[in-house]
């Protein structure tokens, strides 16, 4: 590898990047159509100026920024946001994923695609961007709004589905065929990883990383988490998948901790860099004489995409019981593809299945597709109050029903369906900790073992995973509640007939587990006879030791799986009685930052105590009241669920975010006030100078004395008041 031409190549597309970028972000358009244009105009198609060296180079940083880009992705995700989303998120994501690759597919095969191509195709089209809709609420100040978390909801499924996709489009293109049997395989294969690492994952990383927590300050978590990440998609690679689902699955574990704030903080940096790249080595495949020649295929691929999008959506939002309105706001927020569609047409070309010529044409209705995105999220709104004033009375009236009945029936909950549901989940993670057990015996320690001791090598292994499958058998073979809970907190007794199918069907399943591992090793007769005395000397000897010790065990994947909530609410940290210790993170807008905590009065408000602050690295232990809380402090507080949860949306509270606004220049500066200034007579409360002016009082300085800031503080002629907030505004008031 010629390391200068690396470096130089690399070089050279930042500059220029930069360059680009600063130019989109001054006519407010997305940076990610910034990079791609950066890209075309590094690529060897634009002969106006110096281009890269060499293509190659430009793939080494891209396969990085993809890696890094789908950690990212993942600490956005978490396996708990999946869970939250309700199967509303879920009927959606899959019909829009059905609908637009039989869309894409169709189109595909019409334009004189085969089949594998047409099926990449679809997939490309499927997915929604979720950088460029995040983008686009932010923008247009909608993310508070019900439809856009219905819309994040759904585009969290949607990753998920992806990352199947990805895995399932790798399988057609290696056969060269699409076959049921690999296809199921894939699938099979993917889902019972992914729930073993996961189990992994969440039972040892939040409880590893509470204990080190102390050392970690924001490099050393940087080198953490970026370590972690690598070393899954390595291992993703060992297991047969790819480097990105590897780094996806790290980061959605990640992402359930109380450390994932600050570990995408510190991630950032690194994902805005080499996602740059990403996006720009996009931008080196636009071909010009490719777009001139399929300028017909591009619009009507984004006239798919808009339209399919809106359709489907809307259809899925409708059919799960949301409103008309949540609907088409809905589908109307999903007409783009972005990233996603990227990654799987590099995944076709490094296959070498995917027709170079269907890169560009993707990348070009991308293009078109985000930048038409905000207008079809602002024209949401006006075609309902279309379609409302004529649609007909009938039909307005049935989908009404259609949705009431469907939120009474959500709300109502059947005891029977929610006991159901929550143990064929702890049957399946259960029965794949078996299969796995069983997996790794097979693979690993049966071959020393014969190695070892070839008389007796498979009869040691069997004996060691019954040994080790044990706690998890007797745990499946534990009767389930004779009560349980409804969604409205009422408690409903199990009939008996239910409960004793559960039982039933579960004796029968850790049966058949230990037969699979008995039989190996000896004939049926003998092995049945075998089964019966390991399962009732399991259920006799260990059945109330290990129903302890699996309860002990279930309890901590729970709180772990839950830290990030538990830790921000405070719900595991008990003290007293009814008292209990929370984390909170200071807001941007919080109505206290800044303030002493003598001033901030938060136990006159709310009653509770604030134990500790953390800052960055540093811990406050029980800070005093001249202690001061800024924006994105840590502060431990005691005090009762009431009490916390009045709290915590006045702590919490974040200023409005919008990247594309750089007009403004926040620091530190002084004013003397005259006999004019509007200020006078006032103190830092009524003079509402958060809302006039985005400014925060630090300290007056009248008569060759500092005075610290108070809310009764009167202003003065003569005083010189020094304050934090927009520069260009403040000028105003002085």
């Amino acid at each position: 590898m010629n390391i200068e031409g690396l470096i130089s190549d690399l070089a050279f597309i930042l500059i220029l990047g930069a360059v680009v970028t600063v130019i989109f972000k001054a006519i407010r358009q997305p940076v990610v159509l910034g990079y791609i244009v950066a890209g075309f105009l590094a690529s060897p198609h634009f002969a106006y100026i110096h281009s890269v060296t060499t293509i190659s180079n430009i793939d080494f940083w891209a396969e990085i920024g993809i890696i890094v880009l789908l950690f990212s992705l993942g600490l956005e995700f978490s396996f708990k946001k999946l869970v939250n989303s309700g199967g509303s998120a879920v009927v959606t994501a899959l019909i829009i994923v059905a609908g637009m690759m039989g869309a894409g597919f169709t189109i595909g095969r019409l334009m004189g695609f085969n089949n594998i191509n047409s099926l990449f195709l679809g997939g490309m089209l499927s997915m929604s961007s979720t950088t460029i809709i995040i983008k686009a609420f932010t923008d247009l100040g909608l993310k508070q709004k019900k439809f856009a978390s219905m819309v994040l909801a759904v585009l969290i499924v949607e990753d998920l589905f992806a990352v199947v996709m990805m895995v399932i489009l790798s399988s057609i293109a290696i056969n060269n065929s699409v076959e049921g049997s690999e296809m199921l395989f894939s699938v099979a294969k993917l889902l019972f990883f992914l729930i073993i690492w996961f189990l992994i994952g969440v039972y040892v990383l939040p409880s590893l990383l509470n204990r080190i927590r102390p050392f970690l300050n924001s490099e050393t978590l940087l080198v953490v988490s970026m370590g972690l990440c690598l070393g899954m998609a390595v291992f993703s690679v060992y297991c047969g998948f790819s480097l990105a689902l590897g780094a996806f699955v790290m980061g959605s574990i990640l992402a359930g901790t109380s450390l994932a704030e600050r570990i995408e903080h510190v991630v950032m940096p690194v994902k805005d860099l080499f996602g740059a790249v990403f996006f720009i080595s996009v931008g080196m495949m636009v071909q010009p004489a490719i777009l001139q020649q399929y300028w017909g295929p591009i619009l009507i691929l984004s006239c798919v995409v808009i339209v399919g999008m809106i359709i489907f959506g809307t259809t899925g939002m409708l059919i799960t019981g949301q409103t008309l309105k949540v609907a088409i706001q809905s589908g109307f927020s999903l007409t783009q593809i972005g990233e996603f569609a990227f990654i799987i047409a590099t995944l076709g070309l490094s296959l070498g299945v995917l027709q170079p010529t269907i890169y560009p044409i993707v990348v070009a209705v991308s293009v078109i597709t985000t930048f038409t995105t905000p207008y079809f999220i602002k024209m949401a709104l006006p075609f309902y109050n279309f379609i409302e004033r004529h649609l007909p009375r009938r039909l307005n009236f049935l989908i009404d029903r259609y949705q009431n009945e469907a939120t009474r029936e959500q709300a109502s909950g059947s005891a029977w369906g929610m006991m159901l549901k929550k143990y064929m989940w702890r049957t399946a993670l259960y029965s794949i900790v078996i299969i796995a057990i069983m997996l790794l015996s097979g693979k690993f320690l049966e071959p020393e073992l014969m190695r070892i001791w070839p008389a007796w090598g498979m009869w040691l292994t069997a004996a060691a995973c019954l040994v080790c499958m044990a706690p998890f058998i007797v745990a499946l073979l534990l009767p389930p509640s004779r009560v349980s809970v409804n969604a409205n907190g009422q408690e409903w007794t199990t009939p008996k007939i239910p409960r004793l199918v559960l039982m039933i069907a579960r004796w029968i399943l850790a049966a058949v587990f230990v037969l699979i591992v008995v039989f190996h090793v000896v004939s049926a007769r003998v092995g049945a006879y075998i089964v019966a005395a390991v399962v009732v000397g399991l259920l006799v000897l260990l059945s109330r030791h290990l129903k302890k010790q699996m309860s002990s065990l279930e309890e901590k994947f729970l709180n772990n799986l839950n830290e990030r909530e538990l830790r921000r609410s405070g719900k595991n940290n008990q003290v007293v009685n009814d008292l209990h210790m929370a984390y909170m993170t200071v807001g941007t807008a919080c109505a206290f930052a800044g303030q002493k905590l003598m001033d901030s009065n938060l136990r006159r408000r709310f009653g509770v105590n604030v134990v500790s602050i953390q800052r960055a690295s540093r811990t406050i232990p029980i800070p005093g009241g001249n202690a001061r809380i800024y924006p994105g402090d840590v502060i431990g507080v005691i005090g009762t669920d009431e009490q916390l949860e009045r709290m915590l949306p006045e702590v919490e509270v974040n200023l409005p975010e919008n990247d594309s606004d750089t007009g403004h220049d926040v620091a530190l500066t002084s004013v003397m006030l005259t006999e004019k200034s509007p200020l006078l007579g006032k103190t830092p409360l009524t003079a509402q100078l958060r809302d006039n002016y985005d400014a925060i009082v630090v300290a007056v300085h009248r008569q060759n004395e500092f005075i610290d800031s108070n809310p009764d503080l009167v202003f003065c002629t003569g005083d010189i008041v020094w304050l934090v907030g927009d520069r260009q505004r403040l000028m105003a008031l002085k």
